[in-house]
């Protein structure tokens, strides 16, 4: 696998400064991901995926993230479309469209935002109708990669919902819509994720819903929340692991010998301290892996609060890391978009860290969940 990677990296490495300069998704990487499969990672064996794990697709996140935190996040929420498929949806449904995905043929984008509401996973406000077939009417403020999309996970208010909390997932494949995407991509970071607001109108049949209806609730709380918070935060490591390891060769060469006292305390205290901060966010990152694989009941708040502490310390401690380090070797290198060492394009991509579903939001759910667990238990 990890040669398959590899090969993906490569590519990415030859596209990234275009595709951030230009703010356009890196369909030259996607375009791997198909060729090597790679988007079959979580598809099981049987179905001609590659029967990856959840370690895997933390492996591979981090990976991708030392080249382009873009590239990293859109495969990691891929992944996390495709285990919602893998446990939720339907025979003889579930089979067809795992064995496409396993092909490299179906890459899946997510639809969860709404105006309104945010990013927030348990509630909805366009509403599915019919019964045999669904009918889709769907705007969504940001879809990570939607325009380049083959299929849609679409979250929507169950037929004959009493409350926004009944929530169903469904698939709908790009030909059973008409998809309009609108308005400009033009943010500090993340340029590469081209996450545009777009329209989804169309129907799908009754057995594309994932799961069952009104009980997204459950997915959310085994399968979104977790893998994405591992996700991103595999994604986010990486990004800061590969600036401080191209940080750390620039030093070590010829032009670095020259220009930096490697004896300087200062230098090497910052060094410290980066390396650091990484080093903590991989101890909790593993660890939250290990108990999302293992643990019998995600809801518990032991566990929650685990997952929420990953994503709000692997977000504020990797855009950290990377500010300790453009302190560390100045404006030359540490500011400039031309400096070798892409400091200035890790910085803006991590800055989105906090934002995406906010560290804010998430410390209001860690302060309720901490009342429910006084005893202050670890896992």
């Amino acid at each position: 696998m990890n040669e398959l990677v590899d090969q993906v990296v490569q590519v990415a490495e030859r596209h990234v400064a275009r595709a951030d300069r230009d703010a356009v998704f890196p369909v030259e990487a996607l375009a791997e991901l198909r060729r090597t499969r790679l988007l079959g990672l979580l598809v099981p064996a049987e179905y001609g995926g590659l029967g990856g794990t959840l370690a895997d697709v933390v492996d591979v996140g981090i990976k991708l993230g030392r080249t382009d935190m873009s590239l990293s996040m859109i495969f990691v929420m891929h992944c996390q479309q495709v285990a919602a498929v893998v446990r939720h949806a339907h025979e003889p449904f579930r089979a067809d469209l795992l064995k496409r995905i396993g092909q490299g043929q179906v890459y899946l984008a997510s639809v969860t935002t709404e105006a309104g509401k945010g990013g927030h996973l348990r509630s909805a406000e366009s509403a599915l109708s019919g019964d045999t077939a669904l009918a889709v009417d769907r705007f969504a403020p940001i879809v990570t990669g939607g325009a380049h999309a083959d299929g849609f996970l679409i979250t929507m208010r169950s037929p004959d919902a009493d409350s926004p909390n009944q929530v169903s997932l469904v698939y709908a494949d790009r030909d059973q819509l008409e998809v309009t995407a609108s308005g400009d991509w033009q943010p500090m970071g993340m340029r590469a994720s081209h996450s545009v607001p777009m329209k989804l109108v169309g129907s799908v049949p009754g057995e594309q819903v994932i799961g069952e209806h009104g009980a997204f609730g459950d997915i959310a709380t085994t399968i979104f929340a977790p893998l994405a918070h591992l996700g991103w935060s595999a994604a986010w490591l990486g990004t800061a692991a590969g600036a401080l390891s191209r940080v750390l060769r620039m030093i070590r060469g010829k032009e670095g010998r020259d220009r930096f006292d490697i004896k300087s305390e200062l230098l090497l205290t910052r060094l410290s301290t980066a390396r650091q901060r990484l080093d903590g966010v991989h101890a909790l990152l593993r660890r939250a892996e290990h108990v999302v694989a293992t643990a019998p009941d995600l809801s518990q708040p032991v566990n929650q609060l685990l997952l929420n502490a990953l994503k709000i310390t692997a977000a504020e401690q990797c855009h950290a890391a990377v500010n300790d380090l453009v302190d560390a070797v100045g404006l030359r290198h540490g500011y400039l978009k031309d400096s070798p060492t892409r400091l200035e394009l890790a910085l803006r991509d991590l800055r989105s860290a906090a934002l995406n579903y906010s560290n804010d939001r998430l410390h209001l759910a860690d302060g309720r969940l901490a009342l429910l667990d006084p005893e202050v238990r670890f896992v």
